[in-house]
């Protein structure tokens, strides 16, 4: 996976965008979220939940990570965090299982806050299911700790918790990170 190469995606992406979050779901997830919230995610669901990220009037913005092939493997969207318009919010970063490993996932998250730094936003958020310990482990080595943020959203209705990161000045791109 030596050969990797990030976009900006378009609607023509959906599809492939679907398939590598429906993958990265079902796989990140399966020792995360109970059973019957990963098997409930199916295709015609994920794509919904792109579709209006890819749309050419979205408020987000999408990159993704081609292989050599030309394949996506990977996807980030961030945009203005919804709960505090002066900060960045990485809003999805989604690895398929064959490319994770390769720091696709570093890249794909530097993009985004490179991006926002660039902005002249001075922060950024995120949210992590708690129960995601490689995910909140892999976030920790990219820079961002927790704050005292909680929710649960009742469409998956599991506990998230808010991790934050300063991205303005003295920005340390993610590609640093050792591991992923």
């Amino acid at each position: 996976m030596s050969q990797v190469s990030i976009r900006q995606a378009d609607e023509d992406d959906l599809e492939a965008i679907a398939e590598v979050f429906l993958a990265a779901w079902r796989t990140s997830y399966r020792e995360v979220l109970p059973s019957q919230l990963v098997d409930g995610m199916d295709a015609t669901r994920a794509r919904r939940l792109w579709r209006p990220s890819v749309a050419p009037d979205a408020e987000r913005t999408v990159r993704v990570a081609l292989d050599a092939n030309g394949s996506i493997v990977g996807v980030v969207a961030w945009g203005r965090d919804p709960d505090d318009p002066t900060a960045g919010h990485v809003y999805s970063l989604y690895v398929h299982p064959v490319a994770q490993g390769h720091r696709i996932g570093a890249r794909l998250l530097d993009e985004a806050v490179t991006s926002l730094a660039t902005a002249g936003l001075q922060q950024a958020t995120l949210w992590v299911f708690e129960a995601n310990a490689s995910a909140r482990a892999f976030y920790a080595r990219c820079g961002w700790q927790p704050t005292h943020g909680r929710r649960v959203e009742p469409e998956f209705g599991e506990p998230e918790i808010q991790l934050t990161r300063a991205i303005g000045g003295g920005h340390q791109p993610s590609d640093r990170v050792a591991a992923e």
